[in-house]
């Protein structure tokens, strides 16, 4: 087995984070295209925009849940098309975790790349998963807009939700057996709860 393919299976899911106290934490939102959404967003979230370049998606790629190297290219326009379907995932996932109606526009945004072709898989000599050579961002955006209509439309679709935080905006969907998860990690908003609550106790 190769290096890459180790790294693969030892590799898991979720993101490093950055809090504001500039300590790193692991936030894991539950679904490839939810992994999308801490690059930035709608509004008020765009001052977190990290994708400002071609080559900075092929990173967010390499380093999110799709499993084995993908040999991809990314152009301007592919790159501002994918920014435009985060900003839609970002409003339609709150709408979904609020209990907000959909609104027909993010549909559309979600379904308009769904309708390219994905990226493709194979399977290598070693028995593992690769992915075909020569990949683009079109494929790759075509992805993450299926992957999240598996989302709103599969068994999880109702528990997308948002951090219980006050000041978190982080989207996830709870894929815990007792479907309890209220924090984006509890090793950041949720022990900043715990510090709060236990703060407020003493105070009263």
């Amino acid at each position: 087995m190769s290096e890459r393919a180790r790294e693969t299976l030892g590799r898991q899911p979720g993101l490093t984070l950055i809090s504001y106290e500039g300590k790193p934490y692991r936030f894991d939102p539950g679904a490839l295209c939810l992994e999308l959404l801490p690059t930035g967003g709608p509004g008020a979230f765009a001052r977190y925009e990290v994708l400002h370049e071609p080559a900075d998606l092929v990173a967010w790629a390499d380093r999110s849940r799709l499993p084995g190297a993908l040999d991809i290219a990314v152009s301007e326009a592919e790159l501002e098309r994918t920014r435009a379907f985060r900003d839609a995932l970002f409003l339609l996932a709150a709408d979904r975790a609020h209990g907000r109606p959909v609104r027909a526009e993010l549909v559309d945004a979600v379904n308009a790349p769904a309708a390219e072709s994905p990226l493709v898989s194979r399977l290598t000599p070693e028995g593992t998963r690769a992915w075909a050579p020569g990949a683009t961002g079109t494929q790759l955006l075509s992805t993450l807009a299926r992957d999240a209509i598996d989302l709103f439309t599969g068994p999880y679709a109702d528990r997308v939700r948002e951090c219980g935080a006050h000041d978190c905006y982080l989207l996830f969907v709870d894929t815990s057996r007792p479907g309890r998860r209220r924090w984006c990690a509890m090793e950041h908003c949720g022990n900043r709860e715990k510090v709060r609550a236990h703060r407020k106790r003493q105070q009263s």
